[in-house]
């Protein structure tokens, strides 16, 4: 520390007054502080001056600077006297007194011992620290920062941390951040140390207006990497080609989540659900979901308590539907605790699909992918939607039943989880003659003979073997009255996707906005990706992704436009009510009553009733088992689109990926859709009219050509 006078430059006969140059730079490396708050006191003689034991109460205040860019603030305008400079952030440096004469100016220097250093290490791809003291391309670089000072937890509370991109926290371990090492040449850690303001001086140090109350002292280090080591050769040497060589990407962990969750909402999972909560049949589950299963239980018990029914004498359906929905309500949320991450099963997945797994699944996903929101972590895409609405407060549940107050606002839960559901899943359930299937077996039921004027095919059909399942039947048709309509779901299935369904039931119809491009683009990308899976199949071309990525940045543009309304209610509600539709039809019961094919391997135990009721009432032969294709892999490819942060990405190594990771669901959508329709979207002729023909308009179609062939 230092202090000493400079002569000020002449002045004229009136110019008495004097000015105080203050400097702030760390003591041992000479950077110089920005924004250090800087208070200055006069009445106090520097004869008399003692640091140590110095302080501001008895002095008066003259004013507060802040250090500019260059480390320095003056104090101008001074009368003659003694004054005390006063730096007011972490870590405690000792005040200095000057002595301030008219026309002349004075200078301060503060040095604040921090000492700040910062140690590079660089791990392997396999989570191995590296020996060497430079990086290798695809290793991960890891820059920890340290200072001198109070090193307790208070002391540590006084100094953060900032660190420029592409560095991230990493999580568990203060002031240490790290990156992935992705070319060779020299590279940069560029940081900053954010000093406090000491408790003692805050009281006294306002800050101004757009100014941060934090001193900042930039930190750095700097290191070259190398292209990754040749391994050496030896023996007889193989040469044979292999499929192009991608990277991982932030957004591996986004679509594990999608897929792993979406096979946690199957039918056959629902059904091991049931039977362990009614029968006491323990299933044999792995994972995530041995946990999930004690959280559903717990959900239901809570929701029985709370759901009634407008009618007596149907508890046993009421138990039925309060369970569905404890079901979905749990494994919904794609961030529900814990996260549907199975770490053996996920890398297998990647590794069939020719995608390097890089590091931990769930540790890249808390680090490098999701974003800080109001103090919780969100997907990239609900950040930019969040960042658009800054004026409208967040709600935070409260209570030990999550209750909110019903004021303006957006729900914590719906931004920090959304349930990620599609309604196409219940669309081409319907189409799959799901609930039409129900709906003639509770017509049945109450003894009503199908509309129209021909026969009715299960007007004959005796039904006492039903009788075990009367009292759920006549809950479910009692029910009738809140359930979904057909026609409120064709509605939203034209809103969000612009396809709708076929029939009487729903032949006045008036759309107020329809996604009229949506089938169009959808399958426009799926053309796009078989012609990219021949590309890169091919061992001698690299394919290119870039007509991938565009063709999902339009994509997903349009199934944002279609996020509105009854977006978050419609396709939850419309899954409970299928679920419920599918399980009665799994009982035992139903195979008695309906001629279905034992012998036939369907999946779930539904299907074959479905399959059964189409052929006894003449509707498409078209087995549900590949609408049931359609809704699980269209599902899952919707969501990794709508909820993927697509319009941010002008790289192709996310689509490349992305075509990678989805191939078993696109190939598998794209066969189902043949079958289904008729309409083959592998051939490489485009017609758009027929891609943009809606699936119900071409089931149609087959219909009535099935009807001539008969």
């Amino acid at each position: 520390m230092s202090s000493k006078r400079t002569a000020a430059a002449p002045a004229g006969p009136k110019q008495q007054s004097g000015s105080i140059a203050v400097t702030v730079h760390e003591q041992h490396s000479g950077t110089r502080l920005v924004n250090a708050a800087i208070s200055l006191y006069k009445g106090v003689d520097c004869q008399q001056f003692a640091p140590g034991g110095w302080t501001p109460e008895p002095a008066q205040l003259v004013g507060v600077r802040w250090t500019d860019g260059t480390g320095g603030t003056v104090f101008a305008d001074l009368a003659a006297g003694s004054y005390v400079a006063l730096y007011g952030n972490f870590p405690v440096t000792p005040p200095q007194c000057v002595q301030v004469q008219a026309g002349c100016g004075a200078v301060i220097c503060f040095a604040p011992a921090l000492n700040p250093q910062v140690d590079l290490t660089f791990e392997t791809a396999d989570c191995r620290t590296s020996d060497c003291s430079y990086g290798r391309v695809g290793e991960r670089a890891i820059a920890a920062v340290s200072f001198d000072g109070d090193q307790s937890a208070d002391g540590r509370e006084q100094v953060r941390v900032v660190a420029a991109a592409p560095w991230k926290p990493v999580a568990k371990l203060d002031h240490t951040f790290a990156t992935i090492v992705r070319r060779a040449g020299a590279h940069r850690f560029a940081g900053q140390l954010m000093l406090a303001q000491r408790p003692e001086v805050r009281s006294a140090l306002p800050g101004p207006d757009g100014l941060s109350p934090d001193a900042m002292l930039a930190v750095g280090a700097a290191f070259d990497s190398e292209e990754r080591q040749p391994l050496p050769v030896a023996g007889s040497v193989g040469v044979s080609l292999t499929r192009t060589e991608t990277e991982p990407t932030e957004d591996l962990p986004l679509w594990t989540l999608i897929r792993n969750s979406t096979e946690a909402m199957s039918f056959t999972n629902y059904l091991h659900f049931m039977d362990s909560l009614f029968c006491h049949e323990v299933a044999s589950v792995r994972g995530f979901e041995q946990e999930r299963f004690q959280k559903k239980a717990e959900a239901f018990q809570q929701l029985r308590q709370r759901r009634v029914l407008p009618f007596s004498d149907a508890d046993s359906y009421r138990v039925l539907k309060v369970a569905t929905e404890a079901f979905v309500m749990v494994n919904c949320g794609v961030l529900n605790q814990p996260l549907a991450f199975n770490p053996a099963e996920d890398n297998a997945y990647l590794d069939r699909r020719d995608i390097p797994p890089g590091r931990d699944l769930e540790t890249v996903l808390r680090t490098e992918y999701l974003e800080d929101v109001d103090g919780f972590q969100t997907l990239p895409y609900l950040a930019v939607i969040r960042r658009k609405l800054p004026d409208i407060p967040v709600s935070i549940p409260r209570g030990q039943e999550g209750e909110v107050d019903l004021c303006f606002g957006i729900l914590q839960e719906k931004l920090s989880n959304p349930c990620l559901l599609e309604l196409i899943w219940s669309y081409w359930h319907e189409e799959g003659m799901l609930v039409q299937t129900m709906n003639a077996i509770t017509q049945r039921f109450q003894n009503l003979r199908a509309p129209g004027t021909g026969l009715d095919p299960l007007s004959n059909t005796e039904i006492d073997m039903l009788r075990p399942l009367n009292n759920l039947l006549w809950g479910y048709t009692q029910d009738e009255q809140h359930r979904l309509t057909v026609v409120r779901r064709n509605y939203e299935y034209d809103h969000h996707y612009g396809v709708r369904l076929d029939g009487k039931a729903v032949r006045h119809f008036r759309p107020a906005d329809s996604r009229s491009k949506f089938l169009e683009a959808f399958h426009h990308l799926l053309r796009l990706l078989t012609s990219f899976y021949r590309q890169d199949d091919d061992t001698t071309v690299k394919a290119d992704a870039f007509p991938v990525l565009n063709a999902l940045k339009e994509v997903h543009l349009i199934l944002s436009q279609g996020a509105h309304n009854q977006f978050g209610d419609l396709p939850s509600t419309a899954r409970i009510e299928m679920l419920m539709q599918q399980w009665l039809l799994a009982r035992p019961e139903f195979r008695e009553f309906l001629p279905t094919r034992i012998m036939v391997a369907y999946p779930e135990p539904w299907m074959d009733r479905v399959d059964a009721m189409k052929k006894l009432q003449g509707w498409t032969d078209t087995s549900v088992m590949h609408f049931r294709s359609l809704a699980m892999f269209g599902e899952q490819l919707l969501l990794s689109i709508r909820y993927g942060n697509w319009s941010d990405i002008y790289e192709p190594t996310q689509a490349f990926n992305w075509a990678r990771f989805w191939r078993p669901q696109v190939q598998g959508y794209i066969h189902a859709y043949r079958a289904a329709t008729g309409l083959d979207l592998s051939v490489d002729a485009s017609d758009p009219a027929a891609e943009g023909t809606m699936p119900s308009v071409l089931l149609r179609q087959r219909l009535s050509q099935q009807v001539r062939n008969a």
